[in-house]
């Protein structure tokens, strides 16, 4: 008995790691990707540790209300920030076969997206300024194309590897299945979804507030203090959440397996960071190597995902009844 409390302790150990892992290197990696995008402009830029004090400086002031506000609107950042980071904190980083690891599931986690991106919305509307009901129109019209091809790439991933269960989609990729145009055409549709997903060029710049472009800064232009500083955050996790998801899907090699030792998780966890370094280097520069587009040409954009998608699942159907 004392045998299996010991190795239950450490495993809740390992996975506590994991959610702690994740919320402290989010704000890291924004850091990160501003400093390469200012390199790369040949401008100096702000320390990669300048989200933190963002957020310390955000946490320390008042947060100011509209007299109209519902309390749905106090407790949006709360649940967006909750959401957002079970999310983040299912998907393996540095191992895989974590006690939580059942739970790890792509389509759990698109669901879990999908609600913090529906009480955005709300909230976005709630006051009633016409920012707001801009912003939250555009995110839902972004959201009705971006999901559909989020199922398109869990179709493709559950076909290769007969689970959606994100471990288990790992160990199939680390164990070899060969060069598949479909896995290509479902890496290219998941960067397009990343990209729209988390408002960056050239779906939506999140360094500007020019109410003629703008769609999530739009939905938050209400808030301040320790409510942005929990929507901030939300919004650095989901860009470490969907950059751990490519790395764990299409480039698992270095996650630590089930009951591996400390030294076997360390080493897990500096592939990690190297691979979040690597991703945050080709943000960086694909955001300064193109311009943002118009609004009206984004469904076009995400149109070409949903059909990548839609294509490999297509191709692995066709090649499995064959």
């Amino acid at each position: 008995m004392d045998l299996m409390a010991n190795l239950q302790i450490a495993n809740l150990l390992v996975q506590g790691t994991q959610m702690l892992l994740v919320l402290a290197l989010a704000p890291l990696l924004t850091g990160l990707v501003r400093k390469v995008k200012a390199r790369l402009t040949r401008r100096r830029g702000a320390s990669v540790f300048q989200p933190y004090r963002d957020l310390a400086r955000l946490l320390n002031k008042e947060a100011v209300l509209a007299h109209n506000a519902s309390w749905l609107f106090r407790a949006v950042p709360y649940l967006l920030f909750a959401a957002t980071w079970v999310a983040a904190a299912l998907v393996p980083t540095f191992g895989t076969g974590l006690i939580f690891s059942w739970s790890a599931d792509l389509i759990v986690i698109t669901a879990l997206l999908g609600s913090a991106r529906f009480f955005l919305a709300l909230a976005g509307m709630d006051v009633g300024t016409s920012f707001g009901g801009i912003g939250s129109s555009r995110e839902v019209m972004i959201s009705s194309l971006a999901e559909p091809a989020m199922i398109m790439i869990v179709f493709s991933l559950a076909l290769v590897a007969h689970s959606t269960q994100l471990s288990t989609i790992a160990s199939v990729m680390v164990a070899g299945v060969g060069l598949r145009v479909s896995l290509a055409l479902a890496l290219v549709a998941l960067a397009i979804v990343a990209v729209a997903e988390n408002g960056r060029i050239p779906v939506d710049n999140p360094a500007t507030h020019l109410e003629l472009t703008m769609v999530h800064e739009a939905m938050v232009l209400e808030y301040s203090g320790r409510h942005l500083a929990l929507i901030e955050l939300a919004a650095q996790l989901k860009l470490l959440l969907f950059i751990s998801l490519v790395a764990c899907v299409f480039v698992p090699w270095g996650l630590a397996p089930a009951g591996a030792g400390a030294g076997t998780l360390v080493l897990g966890m500096a592939s990690y960071g190297a691979k979040l370094a690597a991703g945050a280097v080709l943000l960086a520069v694909f955001e300064t190597s193109i311009a943002k587009m118009r609004v009206f040409r984004v469904p076009d954009f995400l149109g070409a995902a949903l059909m990548l998608g839609l294509l490999g699942t297509l191709l692995l159907f066709v090649s499995r009844i064959l």
